[in-house]
């Protein structure tokens, strides 16, 4: 019988989501929930920057939503995209200014709860994704009594308020960390 020799190497460290998580997580159209200039259809889109401001140029954003009357999709093949059909998720790269798009609608809500989009963020650095929510600028009576923003202090709930632009989208910028850092939730 061999005996095993000790072990001369250190295991190697845990890694960072990124940057090579490209591939196998494209497909076409992905930032297209719905068909951009359909009825109803919008851009949501804003920048992602780390807690000095600067632009996070490779960046992973997910949006899963309800669709404007308040149902959740439930078919199968969200990454498949025929045009026509609602699917409730997409993603987008950003780009070097760190900048993300989506074409999107308005997604409704449950009664007592403000409408919003789940918004999932990976990037190099980060080691695990981090998770947080862009609420509807609109209905204040919604925003006051819905349950996790009344949870928050106003500077806090900021962060997850989107605005709306002059075109009708909606801008939603994510700040990873530092001074109005975006609220991420713990899962």
């Amino acid at each position: 019988m061999t005996a095993v020799p000790p072990r001369t190497h250190t295991p190697t460290p845990g890694q960072t989501v990124g940057p090579f998580y490209a591939f196998g997580l494209q497909y076409p159209d992905m930032n297209q929930i719905v068909h951009p200039h359909s009825p109803g259809s919008l851009v949501l889109g804003g920048t992602v920057t780390d807690g000095t401001g600067a632009a996070i140029p490779d960046a992973l954003i997910e949006i899963w939503q309800a669709d404007s009357d308040g149902t959740i999709p439930r078919a199968r093949g969200a990454c498949r995209r025929d045009g026509h059909t609602f699917t409730g998720f997409g993603r987008a790269f950003t780009t070097d200014e760190g900048r993300y798009e989506f074409w999107t609608r308005n997604p409704g809500a449950e009664p007592g709860k403000a409408p919003f989009f789940a918004v999932i963020v990976y990037a190099r650095g980060l080691p695990d994704k981090l998770h947080t929510r862009a609420y509807l600028p609109e209905d204040e009576a919604a925003l006051a009594v819905d349950p996790l923003l009344a949870g928050l202090a106003p500077e806090e709930r900021a962060t997850l308020i989107a605005s709306r632009t002059p075109e009708g989208g909606l801008h939603f910028d994510i700040r990873l960390q530092g001074e109005k850092e975006t609220v991420f939730l713990d899962y």
